[in-house]
């Protein structure tokens, strides 16, 4: 098995780099990804780890574009992280967010609750500062029971301190992804709140933007699901993916390449996703 969808402490995850792949080969793995929130901080300290280890790796990320309903992600996989196109767009969503969250932090404070933001960069260990972060500083000051309350109270969207987040229109992020070399997925698409034919829809318009493939595997989806995405991806040549979202503590009952307990993802998805990236390569190749 492998799992192609994970998070470290250079976004939102509870292990490090390098701790996370260790774990992978603990685990079994025959292949990872890192796929850290709007970041490839973490790239660089993964695959030095995945050699050392003799596990396959996949530098990736994951960027959060502008949806029609619910929640777009756009997942990139075989990226150069040290890209400079990429890196100025990642750092500018970085940038964002940290006005975010000055903002989060304010309301909070208005809401008579106790966190500073270096409470939260504290919590965050020096990665990408995230909603997450104030759940955790607001737990540890008994501010609240849990992260879901944090969440159901504060941080979500109807959430009494909820900011609204800067994304990037889905055909920049496909964009930028596939001017790094990478190749660009959909991330769990059911999140999109699209079914049926306005998933469909939704895809062939992605398609035509540039994506290449389509996450069929993630935790709780049916075996109808995943034949349903399977097909998408059939119809429209996209590649298939998969992964636990793995966060480690940030989500606790979560299992790195299992999931919920449940999930598998093959490791013959690798050599096609592979095969898509020279692809990719070959085709930004020719258009310079």
């Amino acid at each position: 098995m492998i799992d192609l969808h994970t998070h470290s402490t250079a976004s939102d995850g509870s292990l490090a780099p390098a701790a996370l792949v260790r774990a992978a080969a603990e685990a079994g793995l025959r292949g990872i990804a890192l796929t850290d929130h709007d970041t490839v901080a973490g790239v660089a300290q993964a695959a030095a780890e995945a050699r050392k280890r003799g596990v396959p790796f996949i530098a990736g990320m994951e960027i959060s574009a502008k949806p029609e309903r619910g929640s777009m992600h756009i997942l990139g996989y075989h990226v150069d992280a040290r890209h400079p196109h990429l890196l100025t767009r990642l750092n500018w969503l970085v940038e964002r967010r940290n006005e975010r969250n000055v903002l989060i932090a304010r309301k909070l404070n208005g809401l008579g609750l106790d966190v500073s933001l270096e409470e939260v960069r504290a919590a965050a260990g020096g990665g990408v500062v995230g909603r997450p972060h104030f759940a955790r500083v607001m737990i540890a000051k008994g501010h609240v029971k849990s992260e879901a309350i944090a969440f159901k109270k504060y941080l979500d969207r109807s959430g009494l301190a909820y900011v609204e987040k800067d994304r990037l229109d889905p055909e920049e992020c496909l964009g930028l992804v596939r001017a790094a070399g990478g190749v660009p997925v959909l991330a769990h698409p059911d999140q999109t709140k699209a079914e049926g034919g306005d998933l469909e829809r939704l895809v062939r318009r992605l398609v035509g933007l540039g994506l290449a493939g389509i996450e069929v595997h993630y935790p709780g989806y049916s075996r109808s699901r995943i034949a349903e995405y399977s097909e998408l991806a059939r119809k429209y040549g996209l590649v298939l993916t998969g992964g636990s979202d793995f966060h480690g503590g940030t989500k606790p009952g979560c299992e790195l390449g299992r999931g919920r307990g449940t999930l598998r993802v093959p490791d013959d998805l690798l050599g096609p996703l592979a095969e898509a990236a020279r692809r990719v390569r070959e085709g930004r190749a020719e258009g310079t």
